[in-house]
């Protein structure tokens, strides 16, 4: 069975060195390839190309089920791996340090863009709803609604989600 297999099936019991090593090799091959996916998203993001950003997310998507599933199956199998593989094992602790490093920064990246975008569009909505407003001798005034909202000229605001 290969780490980047997420069909369910029988779970993996690792029982030579050969076997161990191979796993190995394929977990860190799939953590450095969501690395890379998880860098050119922040980058993209960094750089404000947020629809090119997010082409990869369906490869993404992948790779991370083929990590969880990995890290499953290491867990269950960590006394073989620690018997038969053990520098294999040291190699995966330091790889996932890196990859948590990685991992973090991306979450702080996609959370600032998330916290701008957010202000900006409320900054507009709140822009949007001060012309909207009438002014009566300089101070504002809402005309009644039948409907109990806002003034009678609020209506949706609407705004592109293609960037």
């Amino acid at each position: 069975m290969a780490v980047a297999d997420t069909q369910p099936g029988p779970p993996l019991r690792l029982t030579d060195r050969a076997g161990s090593l191979t796993f190995l090799k394929g977990l860190l091959a799939v953590m450095r390839d969501l690395e890379a996916a998880l860098l050119r998203e922040s980058e993209g993001v960094r750089a404000g190309r947020i629809a090119e950003a997010m082409t990869g997310a369906p490869a993404k998507a992948q790779l991370a089920a083929a990590y969880t599933t990995g890290l499953e199956a290491a867990k269950a199998n960590a006394i073989a791996l620690a018997r038969f593989a053990p520098e294999g094992l040291e190699t995966l602790k330091l790889a996932q340090k890196r990859f948590a490093a990685v991992v973090e920064t991306n979450q702080q990246v996609l959370a600032t863009a998330r916290a701008v975008s957010e202000g900006l569009i409320k900054a507009l909505a709140e822009e949007v709803g001060r012309t909207r407003t009438p002014t009566v001798y300089g101070r504002p005034s809402h005309s009644p609604s039948p409907y109990g909202r806002g003034g009678a000229n609020s209506g949706p605001l609407v705004f592109s989600r293609s960037l």
